[in-house]
């Protein structure tokens, strides 16, 4: 209410014509509040930009790259973790469907051409059958090596490869893995992407804050003086900053 009283009083003042009884009437208003009391209206008058936090362009980067760096009004440098997050997220999706892909034809071939029940079988199992040629020659190796609990089922577990259809198996089996591999190490990039950007994003909050702190600035405040000889003045300030 303080404030509004001001700057209604200096409004009247404005209109009225600057006589001495204004000026009167203005010192005798005054008077009336606190001595010495200045009141500040830099925030009624002036848009003060407000500072970035730097949690939030964290937060931003960690969930779409290159948004904390929009968020410090400086996307020059933040577009290129988006581009980057389009590019990761387009390979991650190619790669994974061409991975899945390959992984049901080696399961179809073996199921067609190694007489295998696929039905409950873990990845494990479709590993060792690519470098075995049938579950005889498998379970012979483990009696020889003594690990006997490693030996499989004959009937649940069977398969037997001819000619060369062990190596196509193989050839499938390897590119579906090697498929599986990149899109882990495109997880990781993606993960990179963002730590990354997270930082880049705390530096140009920093750069934005300091940039606003030295803006030309300016403040005005009306307040009254009263000194023992004289008698109660009106002060007015105005100052400026660069």
């Amino acid at each position: 209410m303080k404030k509004l009283f001001i700057i209604l009083l200096l409004s009247a003042a404005c209109t009225y014509p600057q006589t001495s009884r204004n000026i009167l009437q203005l010192k005798e208003d005054l008077n009336k509040l606190p001595q010495n009391d200045l009141i500040n209206l830099n925030n009624l008058l002036q848009d003060t930009p407000q500072k970035k936090k730097p949690i939030l362009g964290i937060l931003y980067s960690l969930l779409i790259p290159g948004m904390g760096e929009l968020y410090a009004e400086s996307y020059s440098s933040g577009k290129y973790f988006t581009i980057a997050e389009g590019v990761l997220w387009g390979a991650f999706i190619g790669i994974n469907t061409y991975g899945s892909w390959q992984k049901d034809r080696y399961k179809s071939f073996a199921a067609s051409n190694g007489g295998v029940n696929i039905d409950g079988k873990n990845d494990d199992y479709f590993a060792t059958i690519s470098e075995y040629e049938n579950i005889i020659q498998y379970n012979d190796e483990k009696a020889l090596e003594h690990s006997f609990d490693e030996m499989l089922n004959d009937q649940r577990y069977y398969w037997n490869w001819e000619n060369n259809d062990r190596r196509t198996y193989r050839g499938m089996w390897v590119s579906s893995e090697h498929a599986f591999n990149n899109v882990r190490f495109i997880v990781g990039a993606l993960i990179v992407n963002r730590i990354v950007s997270a930082i880049n994003a705390v530096r140009l909050v920093a750069a934005y804050n300091k940039r606003q702190s030295q803006e030309v600035g300016w403040n005005f405040s009306i307040g009254t003086t009263k000194s023992i000889n004289l008698p109660t003045g009106v002060e007015f300030n105005f100052q400026t900053s660069f």
